[in-house]
């Protein structure tokens, strides 16, 4: 049988939704592994639009996060609602600023920042369950807020005003170089900085990679 693999997604594109380097670096390395990949994202209306060419908000114009991340998996995507943690061996949750605006409220809010409830609920089910969870570059905001008291060990790589967000919901944040990761094996938990501190997709390959390979030894 296949490891099963929730990858959840928070849109299309690094302002506004999922990174996409992030995004088809860990398909590549889940597909390598010969794992069943399924894309998950919520079916909610996007915080912000922005021109990624320019920079700027379109504040007229409203795009669906599940919507926008289906162009990331090819169409193929599952309402983040419909999840249940049973039915997957593993979750990994990559970055870009869909998860400071979509999936919580980091971008506006800082260390006062709150997430989903239903991103809580399933992260706290997987971790219940005993089910292996990735996060990477700004996603471990995620598992500080659901798993905050069970002292997660998360990285973010160095930044001190997001590594101090981390700490005040209940998580150890741990320094961390772009080529590595940081492993909470009582928690099974893996992260890495990727686009926290990465230069260019090649820098943010090495980290993903071996997140990719710490989670699924988890299964």
């Amino acid at each position: 049988m296949k490891t099963k693999v929730a990858l959840i997604l928070s849109g299309c594109g690094v302002y506004d939704g999922a990174e996409i380097h992030e995004s088809v670096l860990t398909l590549l390395a889940l597909a390598k592994a010969g794992t069943q990949t399924s894309c998950i994202a919520p079916d909610i209306t996007q915080r912000h639009v922005i021109d990624h060419a320019t920079g700027e908000e379109l504040e007229d114009e409203d795009r669906n996060v599940m919507s926008e991340a289906a162009r990331i998996s090819r169409g193929e995507i599952l309402p983040l609602d419909n999840i249940k943690a049973e039915n997957y061996d593993a979750f990994i949750y990559v970055g870009g600023f869909g998860v400071a605006k979509n999936l919580s409220s980091y971008a506006f809010d800082g260390a006062d920042y709150d997430v989903d409830p239903a991103v809580i609920d399933l992260i706290q089910a997987a971790h219940e369950a005993g089910k292996a969870q990735g996060f990477m570059c700004i996603a471990p905001v995620l598992a500080a807020r659901a798993l905050g008291e069970k002292h997660v060990q998360l990285t973010i790589g160095n930044d001190p005003d997001t590594a101090a967000a981390l700490v005040a919901k209940g998580a150890q944040h741990i320094a961390c170089p772009v080529d590595s990761i940081v492993v909470d094996e009582a928690n099974r938990v893996v992260s890495t900085p990727a686009y926290m501190l990465a230069k260019s997709i090649t820098e943010a390959e090495s980290g993903i990679n071996q997140l990719v390979t710490a989670v699924l030894k988890f299964c």
